[in-house]
């Protein structure tokens, strides 16, 4: 822990060459806010808000930026407000986790030029949480996560709906042609019916579950509906601890551990959370020179069980999870696998907090660990000739029969391809077949959530609901299926995912936690040498994200912002 110094709103400022006169010339800007001296003297708090019209996520930002003012206020400190750039998830071309790196500095560099002497960050969609963490870790100051939290479930017909594993569900139905274009219409006004993040464990909630376990958000904040009156009650208690963390020297360096980081991990796999949260993760904990290998990864998955029965796993939805008992309730079952002395920014640890019995747990939504939902974790990572620096697949929304699988690749070489003919009826293409996308990666295209790549609509129409697919690609947190992500490195950065051709043979087996292209290693290496290089962006963000952009196993972070001295967990 180191000391903090509260500075208040002379913190860092302007260098006119005259200290005082840099002093006389903020304080009067800031007297034309209606702010008097009395107030100009207290610590100030910044709050990092994140609305924007193309961010529904976000809807009640100013609700909750309120709530968090008056915390603040009523702890004795000056909040003040500030934005920066919020990124929607499904508004986003060519996607949302192109940018979340762009939001991580402009988060970090706003802390650091604006005068404060802690932050509450505010965000929820999938990328802002993220982007908040990575950016304050790096800034160094005292800060706090609250994320705007999930949204509660529609009804069509009698069936209780949330966005947005349902949205797959029916959309594989409207392509095999169960349901006509009318029912997909009033499917789509039914899904997203409320203000917050997704409904499900997508990759929004298994952030949120995250923040709380490294101990960068109050306790019990992470599954409050966007909606419910509590929401506002913990942005009220967030702008408190806030303050509180002034007396305290405690910063994101102090709470984020090499230990905290293997809690957050074993979490995941106890939610069946989602696969980007892995790339999430390791980008956070690289910022502290935290790296995580992948052999301890599956170590930690084949420990620890999946106890959540939430989509896309199971059958719930958050707002039964914080009903629940949330994740203290699911805490408390891995009490005996986790590192009870990592901190809170509370000031508490996570022995303390799980010492303090929990009211009720529903066993419907939260088991307990000797009745799992299923008895190893949710995600595992994958390595062999295919993926030398691993891959990533989601055991625990995969259809187990697929599990051990040879079969013929159909290659389709690039987004555009696979739109162009997934649908084609002269694809070449059967059931037992592994669908293969390339260029999908973080360089090649920012790395879309496209791994989740759709039935052929032949074999949908047939009644085939789920196949063996890989890509460099992401999916969304929120998905399901057979699916191998994250193959590392990529095609663009000369992987041999860009060796693959039609017609030859792969093997996944789970059981091993491989994937192998089964070509010679010669063949491979004279066919990438083959492989066309990547087109250059010339100017702007495009340039400097293909240039300075990590591989999927480090997190996809950019080379200069990492912490270059690695701890293994």
């Amino acid at each position: 822990m180191t000391d903090i110094k509260v500075i208040g709103i002379d913190n860092g400022l302007t260098n006119y060459g005259d200290k005082d006169f840099a002093r006389f010339l903020r304080r009067t800007f800031a007297r034309s806010m209606g702010l008097s001296q009395d107030m100009l003297n207290k610590p100030i708090i910044g709050i990092a808000v994140t609305p924007s019209d193309f961010n529904s996520c976000h809807r009640y930002m100013d609700d909750l930026a309120d709530a968090v003012c008056r915390g603040v206020l009523a702890a004795g400190a000056l909040p003040r407000v500030f934005p920066t750039i919020s990124l929607g998830e499904v508004f986003l071309n060519p996607t949302s986790m192109m940018f979340r790196n762009l939001m991580a500095m402009d988060t970090e560099e706003m802390i650091r030029a604006q005068p404060m002497d802690a932050v509450v960050l505010i965000g929820g969609c999938d990328k802002t949480v993220p982007a908040q963490l990575m950016g304050a870790v790096s800034a160094g100051l005292p800060a706090i996560q609250l994320v705007t939290g999930p949204m509660m479930t529609g009804r069509h017909k009698g069936q209780r709906l949330g966005a947005c594993t349902d949205c797959r569900g029916f959309w594989g139905k409207y392509r095999a042609e169960e349901i006509d274009k009318e029912e997909i219409q009033q499917v789509e006004g039914r899904l997203s019916v409320t203000a917050g993040t997704c409904a499900v464990m997508g990759t929004a909630s298994t952030m949120a579950c995250i923040a709380e376990v490294l101990g960068m958000s109050l306790p019990g904040t992470a599954a409050i509906p966007a909606v419910h009156s509590a929401r506002l009650l913990a942005g009220e208690e967030s702008g408190k601890a806030a303050v509180a963390l002034l007396k305290k020297p405690l910063k994101p360096a102090d709470i984020i551990t090499k230990e905290s980081v293997e809690n957050a991990f074993r979490l995941i796999m106890a939610l069946g959370g989602s696969t980007n949260a892995i790339v999430h993760l390791t980008a956070i904990a690289g910022r502290l020179g935290i790296k995580v290998p992948m052999d301890r990864l599956n170590q930690i998955s084949d420990e620890t069980s999946v106890l959540v029965d939430l989509k896309p796993v199971g059958e719930g939805y958050m707002e039964d999870f914080y009903n629940a008992g949330g994740v203290g309730a699911v805490l408390r079952e891995l009490k005996h696998l986790l590192h009870l002395d990592t901190k809170c920014i509370d000031g508490s640890t996570l022995r303390q907090r799980l010492e303090d019995p929990i009211e009720w747990v529903d066993r419907k939504v939260i088991r307990s660990f000797d009745d799992p939902v299923s008895k190893v974790g949710g995600l595992i990572a994958l390595q062999g000739n295919l993926a030398p620096k691993g891959a990533i697949f989601k055991r625990a929304a995969a259809t187990e029969s697929l599990f051990e699988t040879e079969g013929r690749a159909v290659v389709f070489e690039n987004l555009e391809d696979l739109a162009n003919r997934i649908d084609s009826p002269d694809l070449d293409v059967n059931a037992d077949d592994i669908l293969v996308l390339k260029n999908a990666g973080p360089k090649a295209a920012g790395m879309p959530e496209a791994g989740y790549l759709p039935i052929p609509k032949k074999l949908a129409r047939a009644g085939v609901k789920d196949m063996v697919r890989i890509s460099d690609a992401r999916m969304s947190g929120t998905a399901f299926g057979t699916i191998v992500l994250h193959i590392t490195p990529e095609t663009a950065a000369g992987g041999p995912l860009g060796a693959v051709r039609n017609g030859d043979r792969i093997r996944l087996s789970v059981a091993n936690k491989k994937i192998e292209l089964l070509v010679s290693e010669e063949e491979i290496k004279q066919r990438l040498e083959d492989v066309a290089p990547l087109l250059q962006p010339k100017r702007g963000y495009s340039a400097l994200y293909q240039r300075s952009v990590l591989q999927a196993d480090e997190g996809c972070d950019f080379d200069f912002l990492v912490d270059a001295d690695k701890k293994a967990l």
